[in-house]
């Protein structure tokens, strides 16, 4: 079974068990459809440097920057057309705004490279500029654009091991050097794996530190649950941020973390409402 058909899996299932998902699991599912058997088709790649992976682990520099990325204009408009012909179907506050989107690629007047370099770099001012521009809000922009890359840089982290970066010390991803989007504790002794945002990739991290700052003071670090379920908020002080954590010695890890993700959002509500924000 591929990730995308774990995925869509793991959301019926959720669907099926617990009513109070029925808002937010169909659009995600028919989004996980139109990925499937398209992971391949965003017209994105990458353009591996010369550099082996235990020679960026060394120097913590991850393997893929933005430079590395390279673009087939057609088949990624392909994609991205696709997606908002999807979204169009599956919603309906944003349906004026998405056919604006699709006409202005569709006509050459939006260029998503730029997009690509934002969302990958965190520079929101290109996305804000051409969503002013183009007179559409600028979080609907980043999304659209944020899903053929991240299907992209997520097919190019299936092909490495954790064991590809044995020396990786860094709270970034080694892959894109991205920002963690959730935890997990693994095995009996419990070693804590922090998964990309971007790429989905896990690497090992200091257990008793924060995936952001790296702040170990446990006089900053706390965390706290909600029922019984095996995903929990690990908070930081310091910096402010927190990071959903799944105890895999506590439920079924079978769920993939981007669902895990989605079905525990009410823990990112009680996260904000405690003062914190989060670090992805």
């Amino acid at each position: 079974m591929s990730s995308t058909q774990q995925k869509i899996s793991a959301l019926q299932q959720a669907a099926q068990s617990s009513p109070e998902y029925a808002d937010i699991v169909p659009l995600f599912i028919g989004l996980y459809g139109y990925l499937e058997g398209r992971e391949n088709s965003t017209g994105i790649t990458f353009e591996l440097p010369p550099a082996e992976p235990e020679e960026n682990a060394e120097s913590n520099a991850p393997l893929l920057s933005f430079s590395t990325l390279r673009i087939d204009r057609e088949q990624n408009n392909t994609f991205v057309l696709g997606t908002i012909d999807l979204l169009s179907q599956k919603g309906q506050d944003n349906i004026a705004f998405l056919h604006q989107i699709g006409a202005a690629l569709h006509s050459g007047a939006l260029d998503p490279l730029p997009l690509y370099g934002a969302i990958w770099e965190r520079n929101r001012a290109p996305i804000n500029d051409i969503s002013e521009r183009l007179a559409v809000p600028s979080p609907l922009v980043e999304y659209i654009f944020e899903i053929p890359l991240k299907t992209a840089l997520e097919q190019f982290s299936a092909g490495y091991e954790t064991e590809n970066f044995a020396g990786w010390q860094a709270s970034t991803c080694p892959i894109c050097g991205s920002r963690a989007g959730m935890a997990e504790l693994r095995g009996e002794e419990g070693r804590r794996m922090l998964s990309c945002s971007a790429c989905s990739f896990s690497w090992p991290f200091r257990r008793l530190a924060c995936a952001y700052c790296s702040c170990d003071d446990p006089e900053k670090l706390s965390y706290f649950s909600a029922g019984a379920g095996a995903t929990r908020v690990d908070t930081c002080k310091a910096c402010s941020r927190y990071i959903k954590t799944r105890d895999s010695r506590k439920g079924d890890n079978d769920v993939p973390l981007e669902v895990e993700d989605l079905l525990t959002l009410h823990l990112d509500l009680l996260a904000s409402r405690e003062g914190f924000e989060r670090g992805k």
